[in-house]
């Protein structure tokens, strides 16, 4: 079993700044991806950022410029700091995982449980 245990989510006013963190543990062989997901009420979800095992990162055009994903290999635990938060972010973000687990040639899918975020004056 793998878990991915999200934190950092919170109000905060137009222009701050949070960051939020997702830690994956479990019987982990390697992942492929981790990723930031939102979805606001009423709309559906899209990604907000990813960034695979090469490194590589990638962002919607809606965040780029303002948000920033990175990870700690060593400890499977990604990042997403969002800067110049706009009201239109406010969302439940989403930590998302693509690995192999231990023992299976297989590429799974994980999802945290959720962490608000709530930007408003």
């Amino acid at each position: 079993q793998v878990q991915l245990v999200e934190s950092g989510g919170g109000l905060v006013q137009p222009g701050g700044s949070l960051r939020l963190s997702c830690a994956a543990s479990g019987s982990i062989f390697s992942i492929n991806a981790m990723g930031w997901y939102r979805q606001a009420p009423g709309k559906q979800r899209e990604l907000v950022a990813f960034i695979p095992s090469g490194g590589s990162t990638n962002y919607a055009d809606s965040v780029k410029g303002r948000f920033t994903i990175s990870r700690d290999n060593a400890k499977n635990t990604v990042y997403l700091q969002m800067n110049s938060l706009k009201p239109e972010d406010t969302a439940v973000y989403y930590c998302n995982a693509n690995l192999r687990v231990l023992r299976s040639q297989e590429l799974y899918t994980y999802w945290g449980q959720g962490t608000p975020v709530t930007v408003s004056s």
